[in-house]
């Protein structure tokens, strides 16, 4: 009896899990990874190279209402290694605002296991993800009797499909299509030592002509449209040298996923992470981010931890 009871519960599994991994389509993008200070540069015009480290987790898939698919013990994790050129440059192009360019290279390596045999979602193992380019304006510091009251920036990030990618696997670290991902960041000088910041993502994909099998035998699919937020707020406990504050970040996807042209229903995505989060600043020209995220909310995704390291150092 014990035993056919388990087949049920695996056969459900499998059954919800089939109608739910067509809406597992958005592309990877920017929860977490940017926090604190995020209107401008910490150290103003010039080179910077940024390394980030992430390390995400999660025991649960959500179907469309955020209820937990019926799979057995599942455990996913990814490592994400985010390497990051920036050039801000001094000299004013637009409305003020001072031009500069960002290339961020990804390389991801994840896993996920099951306490039986599926199918089930399939992670296609570790190599490097999309490159995203982004062209971007800064304007300077708005400056008050005390110091910093307000710093912007705007970016076009354009996200390239050259990551790995293997259509029978549901995890990759490539999405083999193009994303449009611009927003617009700033930074709130509340006082001196307390600052809020966010960046605010819309974010359109282009089609994908080789979808993952668990749209079926469809030539084609096109993930729907999204916003994303990162938002933070933080206090300078040390002046110059450590501020500690609270992170997060919150995704909707706000049109369906389509399939050969036609909507997919109950397709869209959401999560919401929040958490702690600290600033180091070594020195004027190197500073060290730790955030931990951890989420709730989520639909048609998985629902886990988040844990970001990140490394800033100016020329």
């Amino acid at each position: 009896m014990k035993k056919r009871i388990c087949f049920c519960i695996l056969i459900c599994g499998i059954l919800l899990f089939s109608t739910s991994v067509s809406a597992y389509d958005l592309p990877s993008v920017n929860l977490g990874f940017t926090s604190f200070l995020d209107g401008g540069p910490p150290s103003g015009p010039g080179f910077y190279v940024q390394q980030y480290i992430q390390y995400y987790s999660a025991d649960q898939f959500n179907d469309s209402d955020g209820n937990e698919l019926a799979l057995p013990d599942p455990d996913m994790s990814a490592w994400i290694s985010l390497t990051q050129v920036i050039y801000q440059s001094n000299q004013e192009l637009f409305l003020g605002g001072k031009w500069g360019l960002n290339f961020m290279l990804p390389y991801v390596s994840a896993d996920a296991d099951y306490g039986a045999n599926g199918p089930f979602p399939e992670a296609n193992g570790a190599g490097f993800g999309d490159i995203l380019v982004g062209p971007f304006l800064q304007w300077d510091p708005v400056i008050g009797i005390k110091g910093p009251r307000f710093m912007h920036r705007i970016e076009l990030q354009m996200i390239f499909p050259t990551g790995k990618y293997d259509s029978d696997k549901e995890i990759n670290p490539g999405s083999n299509f193009f994303s449009f991902n611009p927003y617009w960041s700033g930074t709130f000088f509340i006082t001196p030592a307390w600052t809020a910041s966010t960046r605010i993502h819309y974010l359109w994909n282009s089609e994908n002509e080789d979808p993952n099998r668990g749209f079926g035998s469809v030539s084609d699919t096109q993930a729907g449209q999204a916003v994303h937020l990162n938002f933070s707020t933080a206090y300078e406990l040390v002046p110059k040298k450590f501020r500690i504050g609270i992170n997060g970040y919150y995704l909707k996807q706000i049109t369906d996923t389509q399939a050969d042209g036609s909507d997919v229903d109950n397709s869209r995505e959401m999560v919401f992470g929040i958490g702690p989060g600290f600033v180091l600043h070594m020195t004027k020209d190197e500073h060290i981010f730790f955030n931990a995220y951890f989420e709730t909310d989520a639909e048609n995704r998985p629902e886990g931890s988040r844990y970001n390291l990140r490394y800033v150092y100016h020329f």
